[in-house]
């Protein structure tokens, strides 16, 4: 199992929508589940920072995310272009391996 992580910082007037678009739910979340190997999504929130999250979305394989990413392509950009106005940062912390 891999996860891919992003950390956020988000817009104050923005929260709201950020975390439906975000979460566990939520748009990347019913987008990434079309992939094949997707196996969650998680929202977290830096606890005393109301406006700093980190996204992780856990995959089965490298190989099955880089298919999805392919796959998924063109809706992920038209989502990631809808979502910007959320957040005054994002940086994407790599690809990390679950321990098991």
């Amino acid at each position: 199992m891999i996860a891919t992580v992003w950390r956020f910082r988000v817009r104050p007037e923005a929260v709201e929508a950020f975390e439906q678009a975000y979460g566990p739910r939520g748009d990347w979340a019913q987008l990434f589940a079309r992939g094949e190997g997707h196996a969650g999504t998680e929202l977290l929130k830096l606890d005393g920072q109301s406006a700093q999250y980190l996204t992780i979305d856990r995959w089965r394989d490298l190989e099955r995310f880089e298919r999805a990413k392919a796959l998924l392509a063109a809706e992920y950009t038209e989502l990631d272009r809808r979502c910007e106005a959320y957040t005054s940062e994002e940086t994407w912390l790599g690809i990390y391996g679950i321990v098991e």
